[in-house]
């Protein structure tokens, strides 16, 4: 639970690393030009600061993207790649219309830099493998911390779920008592 200590939010805790991956609009090699290809690096770092989230790094190949961001948890990896295609669109046809006039011919209202795809993945710092086990194990590591729980502490709400809880209690104590050695 280290981990989650240093991702913490207002209403949340949660480490959210996506892959995210994009091409450029006709798949237009136009990153071959080491100028633009600084451009959209340095508005995807414009974007990050602007938009609250980390880049923890990005690849630019001549048509397409690579990224690895860190999300809030309150923000979907769909809406950072509209904010990350919109911001560096408008910046790039800002500082270099010139250089893309001859790949992007529409006038100012109608044009874009990438194509309406988009791909991406989580990142997770456990295996899918480590992910199941644990959700498996779910039960019993409830019912391990319930033995400890007071079922209505300071006496506040009803007593409906009294039952239930003694008898999820009482079943955790046996399957302790089952698994310790003899």
């Amino acid at each position: 639970m280290t981990i989650y200590r240093n991702h913490s939010y207002k209403h949340g805790i949660g480490w959210s690393i996506w892959h995210i991956e994009f091409v450029t609009k006709y798949r237009h090699r136009i990153f071959r030009d080491a100028e633009l290809k600084s451009f959209c690096g340095l508005a995807f770092e414009e974007a990050a600061k602007r938009y609250n989230f980390v880049i923890f790094d990005y690849e630019i190949q001549e048509d397409h993207v690579h990224l690895l961001v860190h999300l809030r948890p309150s923000m979907s990896p769909a809406k950072t790649i509209g904010l990350l295609k919109g911001y560096s669109g408008r910046l790039l046809f800002a500082l270099a219309e010139g250089k893309l006039a001859k790949y992007y011919w529409l006038p100012k209202g109608q044009r874009s830099l990438c194509g309406t795809g988009k791909f991406f993945a989580s990142v997770g710092h456990i295996t899918l493998e480590k992910a199941k086990s644990y959700l498996e194990n779910q039960e019993t590591h409830h019912a391990k911390r319930e033995l400890l729980m007071n079922p209505h502490p300071l006496w506040l709400g009803s007593f409906k779920n009294t039952k239930v809880f003694y008898k999820t209690t009482f079943s955790a104590i046996l399957l302790t008592l089952r698994d310790m050695p003899v």
